[in-house]
């Protein structure tokens, strides 16, 4: 499938502006993708439940749509953002990735949500880069709730700004996705390797409990401090 434009075809974007392919138009897809719309990137919206939808979201953004693969081979970065137990299927459409970064805010939960099914000892995101070694994998966005990310976008210019966990083996990415992660809104917080998604991913489900599982709703943000006399 051919990539769609929900109108005329824009400008090559300059100035740092990138071209992000969304894979996974969920909750979290949409609410990454609207907000880097917003900030001039162009986004390319792919994996969702219906072509339908796709179109609907991109013509909302003057966005593109497209299937996997087109959306990946044209991309300058991607957003990887379905649920675990769709992994494989997207693995097996998204094609090589060489030199491409990949933004990978999935954590492997079982189908009811309720239990990590990979830790301790290897990581759903070393999991993903052992099986996609061509691309530069960064760990980042799994930790706060899509819920929150149009308010701490709405809120960005103010101080103190939301902390977001990043991590990965690849400097130049983690500079890229530090990158993207101000312009939503956060402060990044470089966390290392990639090996340290063994403890990032277990934290996100604390932070799911937090937001999900007590009262106040699941706008929830975090920061961390140390504490100077």
């Amino acid at each position: 499938m051919a990539s769609h434009r929900s109108a005329t075809t824009g400008a090559q974007h300059r100035n740092g502006r990138m071209k992000i392919a969304i894979v996974g138009s969920g909750r979290m897809g949409t609410a990454l993708g609207t907000i880097w719309a917003k900030c001039g990137h162009d986004i390319i919206f792919s994996y969702a439940r219906s072509d339908k939808r796709l179109a609907a979201l991109a013509a909302r953004l003057d966005a593109r749509w497209a299937d996997v693969a087109s959306a990946v081979e044209q991309a300058d970065a991607i957003l990887l953002a379905v649920h675990w137990s769709r992994i494989e299927d997207v693995l097996s459409q998204t094609g090589a990735m060489t030199g491409k970064i990949v933004l990978n805010c999935c954590v492997p939960l079982d189908p009811s949500d309720s239990r990590l099914v990979l830790g301790t000892d290897r990581s759903g995101a070393e999991y993903l880069a052992e099986h996609h070694p061509e691309a530069a994998w960064v760990g980042c966005f799994n930790t706060a709730p899509s819920e929150s990310f149009d308010a701490v976008f709405a809120r960005r210019d103010r101080q103190p700004r939301p902390q977001s966990l990043c991590y990965g083996d690849h400097p130049e990415a983690k500079r890229q996705a530090k990158k993207l992660i101000e312009q939503v809104g956060f402060d990044p917080v470089d966390l290392g390797d990639l090996a340290n998604a063994r403890f990032v991913e277990p934290f996100a489900m604390v932070t799911a409990v937090l937001a999900y599982e007590q009262t106040g709703g699941p706008n929830l943000t975090y920061r961390f401090e140390k504490l100077r006399d």
